[in-house]
């Protein structure tokens, strides 16, 4: 581990402190640390932004929450760097230490996999376009939980056709349409009722948001299936890809979802049960 880049909530005053202090440990162990320009100057740690790309770093530090994570996820655009993040909030989905087990957790990656007992989990993403009636594309972008049509207007549905492998599957009257990958399964995926899905799996989620029409169950398809949502009515939409409204949709636009070849790469110490973190988030009994 030679250079870490450290990515960080701008509104938890803990997140500057523990950037600066974890630097300051880094930088004696003879690590080379910084931060991008937008998070130094949110937290007052000037000495520490530059401009070099996260994607050059070996490591990426997440100091926050799972916002903070996927905002970092964002950063690396798919290179493969491994991501290690750092809970100072809730119960995160994807955070792995809390802030007191960070200096232990640097130790143990630096000394690798064999010796430090950690692993990669790797995650599957999204790629997400969109294009217009006359084929003609307005842009891409990767998702690591999803990519929703969803309406703009408040009080009024769209509507949508799903495509699968390129055959008419049914059109939608609905609040939206949200194709999730397995990781994306616990967030907006599951607030419309969607299945919670291993994030082992390789799979595309496809669930509409408050349906006005009786069939209103999520399908779940293998990765090689190709999904494409279709603004079909009068109504104007949004893309959001991972909470962060990106593209303005009218009548024609389409908005295609394929498996990603990249993948997001988190640092796990030990076994990690996906299982164990939904029981301890939704505060389930043993019996």
């Amino acid at each position: 581990m030679t250079g870490v880049v450290i990515v960080a909530h701008h509104d938890r005053g803990a997140a500057g402190e523990l950037a600066t202090r974890t630097a300051d440990w880094l930088c004696a162990q003879g690590h080379d640390v910084w931060m991008v320009p937008e998070d130094a100057a949110a937290l007052d740690t000037g000495e520490l932004s530059s401009e070099r790309p996260p994607a050059a770093a070996d490591l990426v530090l997440s100091l926050g929450g799972d916002g903070t994570m996927l905002r970092a996820v964002h950063l690396l655009d798919g290179a493969p760097v491994p991501l290690l993040g750092v809970n100072l909030g809730w119960l995160g989905y994807l955070s792995e230490v809390e802030a007191d087990q960070l200096p232990d957790a640097l130790a143990r990656f630096a000394a690798g996999p064999a010796e430090g007992r950690w692993h990669l989990d790797e995650r599957m993403m999204l790629d997400v376009a969109v294009r217009r009636g006359d084929g003609s594309e307005v842009g891409r972008w990767r998702a690591l939980n999803e990519g929703v049509v969803e309406k703009r207007e408040s009080g009024h549905t769209v509507r949508l056709l799903v495509r699968i492998d390129g055959e008419p599957f049914t059109s939608y009257a609905a609040d939206g349409m949200i194709v999730s990958t397995p990781t994306g399964s616990t967030a907006y995926s599951l607030s419309a009722r969607g299945p919670i899905v291993s994030p082992r799996h390789r799979a595309l989620l496809v669930t509409p948001v408050a349906p006005h029409m009786l069939f209103d169950r999520s399908l779940v398809l293998d990765p090689t299936e190709h999904v494409e949502v279709e603004v079909i009515g009068h109504r104007a939409a949004e893309l959001a890809v991972d909470g962060q409204r990106v593209a303005s949709l009218t009548e024609g636009h389409l908005v295609s979802y394929r498996p990603s070849a990249s993948t997001a790469r988190f640092v796990r110490f030990g076994e990690w049960h996906y299982h164990q973190i939904l029981r301890a988030k939704f505060g389930l009994a043993d019996r």
